[in-house]
């Protein structure tokens, strides 16, 4: 289970590879306005808004005496035939409603998976160290993030060609396909599904699921992550055509400048681990939320070219500085998942995991 959850969120963080490859043909290939090119990611990431009904089903319905590993390998399969159409049909714009259904399906495919693998970290948690196996999976992540913003990087650099970081993805999905579909689940604790209908079963998880919720240790907290990350808006389209159509950087740069954010991300993680979890809570957040903030700044000094007046050049500037908002959002949901995983009742692990990643 280890294996399977460390390669599992490697995957979901490599996902950069393949999407730096589909953000450049987008903006170059088919010549996409920054508008435009982020407008095509938010509606991507739309699916992302299901987690709840797909925590919900991985809950109650079982397949095959499991209810976590059958809905990885759904999961994973959906993203496997999408990424390797990507690969195999015409990049050229006649082609792109193929391709945004293929983006759409691709991000459903991820997030059953993320919904089925966030459950069995909740789910194994409990039998050990708090946050030790939240934490493993946020170095996984950014370990795969990080290397896939490297080698995706140069590898646009040096071949110019989309497709083949499509089909470098596909080969490490089908290895984490065969791996799922090889180990057999062990659940911590079974239920007598074959005696309880599915309709009971279903209204039984939505009636623990919403009573979870109106807890106030869950509900409050659950808020504030919610409505800290929906009053920030994303712009990292618009960003992506900025720095390679205005500012002309190579895409190894901006590759570079992510490995940098994920760096931070696993440095503070493991300071998380070894430290900052005795911090309380709220000191730790406001905190994060503080150094967010400055971070954000970032942007606007760039577009403001204010680090050129300072003597600061473009590339310098972007490496250090311009994935440093996106690793502190990124570890600050951290801290809540530890918290969300040591609350969670028995039998909620998807509903509530992926309630809040939904949100």
């Amino acid at each position: 289970m280890w294996t399977l959850c460390g390669l599992g969120y490697w995957v979901q963080g490599f996902r950069v590879f393949p999407w730096l490859g589909l953000n450049f043909h987008l903006a170059q290939g088919i010549g996409l306005s920054p508008g435009t090119l982020q407008l095509v990611q938010n509606i991507g990431n739309l699916p992302m808004v299901g987690k709840p009904l797909f925590g919900v089903i991985s809950d109650a319905v079982y397949i095959g005496d499991a209810h976590r590993l059958p809905y990885i390998s759904i999961g994973v399969g959906l993203q496997l035939v999408s990424w390797a159409t990507l690969a195999l049909i015409p990049a050229t714009s006649n082609a792109f409603p193929t391709q945004m259904v293929c983006i759409l399906l691709s991000n459903v495919g991820a997030s059953v998976t993320e919904v089925a693998t966030d459950a069995l970290i909740t789910e194994y948690s409990r039998t050990t160290e708090t946050g030790q196996l939240q934490s493993y999976a946020f170095i996984a992540l950014s370990a795969g993030s990080l290397l896939g913003n490297l080698s995706g990087g140069f590898v646009l650099l040096y071949t110019r060609d989309p497709k083949l970081l499509f089909l470098t993805f596909s080969i490490f999905l089908a290895h984490q396909l065969s791996l799922s579909l090889s180990i057999k689940e062990r659940t911590l604790e079974r239920k007598p599904l074959g005696k309880i209908p599915l309709r009971d079963n279903l209204r039984s998880q939505i009636s623990n699921f919403v009573q979870a919720l109106g807890e106030r240790s869950i509900f409050y907290p659950l808020c504030w992550i919610i409505g800290s990350v929906a009053f920030v808006p994303l712009l990292s389209g618009s960003m992506f055509c900025y720095q390679t159509q205005i500012l002309n950087l190579d895409p190894s740069i901006i590759g570079l400048s992510k490995v940098v954010g994920q760096l931070f991300v696993i440095s503070a993680t493991l300071l998380y681990n070894r430290f900052l979890k005795r911090i309380p809570l709220r000191t730790l957040v406001a905190g994060l939320q503080v150094m967010y903030a400055f971070a954000l700044l970032s942007d606007l000094l760039l577009v403001k070219q204010i680090n050129i007046a300072l003597g600061i050049s473009n590339k310098i500037y972007v490496l250090s500085l311009s994935a440093l908002a996106e690793a502190i959002a990124q570890f600050k949901i951290l801290p809540f998942t530890v918290l969300f995983s040591s609350l969670c009742p028995k039998g909620c692990e998807g509903s509530l995991l992926a309630f809040f990643a939904s949100g």
